[in-house]
C-alpha cells in the first residue's frame, strides 16, 4: 500500500506539471490570454461543440447554493453558475488555471473564491456544500474513487454532486480510440502520414506531431492501450486520463442515495463522412446511449 501510495503521488505531480503547461482550453483560442477576447472565443468553443453542457450541467438550478467546482480550469462554467446566482467556489490542483479563473470573474464583475487544492485532499470541512460540480477532471487524478469519498464528505445531506468521466462504452472510445487511432497510429511516423490523418479526422497538424514526438518516444515506437487513451484524450504528453462503464461510475457512487447516469457528446471527427452532417436531434439520441461524456447525478 505504501508504494502504491507513492506511485499515485508521483503520477500527480506528472499530472499537475502536465496541466500547469497546459491550462485546459487555452488552445481554444489565440487572442492576448487573459484579455476579455481570450475568454469570449473559449467560451464560444466550447458551448458550440458541446452545447448540452448548459442544460446538463443546469446553471440555473445552482441559484442560491453553496457549490464548489473541482477542476474550475479557467472558468468558464464557473462564470455561468455565479451569474445564476450560486454561491461558487473553485479548486484546482494548478495556479495556472487559479489565476486565468481569478481573472475571468474579475472581467465579468463576478464574485467567486478560489484556491489551489488536491480533489483527493478536500481542505473543507464536512458538510461544507449544497453542491459539487466536476466536468472532466476526476479521470485525470490517480486515486478517483478518494475524490468521490471527499465530495460525499463535503456535501450537505440531500446534497448533489454532478460529475463527468470519461465513458467507457462510447463509440469515441470504442471505435474512435481502439480501433481508428489505433489503426492510424503508423501513419504518424511520417510526415505525409501526418497530413492524411488531418485530412480524414480535421485534427491540427502541431498536435498530430506532438502525438508523433510522443511515439518516437515510446518503447520501440509502440503504445499501450493506457497510452493511446492518454495521448488521445488531452494531447501528447498527457500523463494520466481513465475511462469508466456505467457499472463502474455506479460503483464508484454507491455511497450515494440516489445515482443517475445519462451521457453526451458525441464526437463525431470519427463518424466519416455523415458525422459534421447529423441533424443535432440525431447527434443527441446517438449520444445518449454512445456519448463520450458520462454523466453523473448523485444525492447524497
Amino acid at each position: 500500500m505504501p508504494s502504491q501510495k507513492l506511485a499515485n503521488e508521483e503520477l500527480k505531480k506528472q499530472v499537475r506539471a502536465f496541466w500547469q503547461a497546459h491550462p485546459c482550453g487555452t488552445k481554444f483560442s489565440d487572442a492576448e490570454i487573459a484579455t476579455r477576447e481570450f475568454y469570449d472565443r473559449i467560451e464560444r468553443h466550447r458551448y458550440d461543440k458541446e452545447w448540452h453542457i448548459p442544460e446538463a450541467a443546469d446553471f440555473a438550478g445552482a441559484r442560491g447554493l453553496r457549490m464548489l467546482e473541482i477542476g474550475c480550469g479557467m472558468g468558464t462554467d464557473g462564470a455561468q453558475f455565479a451569474k445564476a446566482g450560486a454561491d461558487y467556489t473553485g479548486i484546482d490542483l494548478t495556479d495556472a488555471a487559479i489565476e486565468l479563473a481569478r481573472k475571468r470573474f474579475e472581467l465579468s464583475g463576478l464574485q467567486g473564491n478560489f484556491q489551489i487544492s488536491d480533489a483527493e485532499n478536500l481542505e473543507f470541512p464536512d458538510e461544507s456544500f449544497d453542491l459539487v460540480y466536476s466536468h472532466g477532471v476526476l479521470h485525470h487524478t490517480p486515486d478517483t474513487a478518494r475524490a468521490v469519498r471527499e465530495i460525499h464528505r463535503v456535501l450537505v445531506p440531500g446534497g448533489r454532486a454532478i460529475v463527468m468521466l470519461y465513458h467507457r462504452g462510447s463509440y469515441n472510445y470504442r471505435v474512435g480510440i481502439r480501433m481508428l487511432r489505433r489503426a492510424g497510429v503508423g501513419l504518424l511516423k511520417s510526415e505525409a502520414g501526418i497530413k492524411l490523418v488531418n485530412v480524414l479526422t480535421g485534427e491540427p497538424v502541431e498536435d498530430l506531431r506532438e502525438r508523433a514526438a510522443t511515439l518516437r518516444a515510446s518503447r520501440d515506437g509502440h503504445l499501450s492501450d493506457d497510452e493511446l487513451l492518454n495521448a488521445s484524450t488531452d494531447g501528447a504528453g498527457n500523463p494520466l486520463a481513465r475511462v469508466y462503464s456505467r457499472t463502474e461510475a455506479r460503483k464508484l457512487f454507491e455511497d450515494f442515495n440516489e445515482v443517475e447516469l445519462r451521457t453526451y457528446f458525441l464526437n463525431k471527427r470519427f463518424i466519416p463522412i455523415i458525422g459534421n452532417l447529423l441533424p443535432r436531434q440525431i447527434e443527441s439520441a446517438l449520444a445518449s446511449r454512445w456519448g463520450w461524456h458520462l454523466w453523473i447525478y448523485a444525492t447524497k
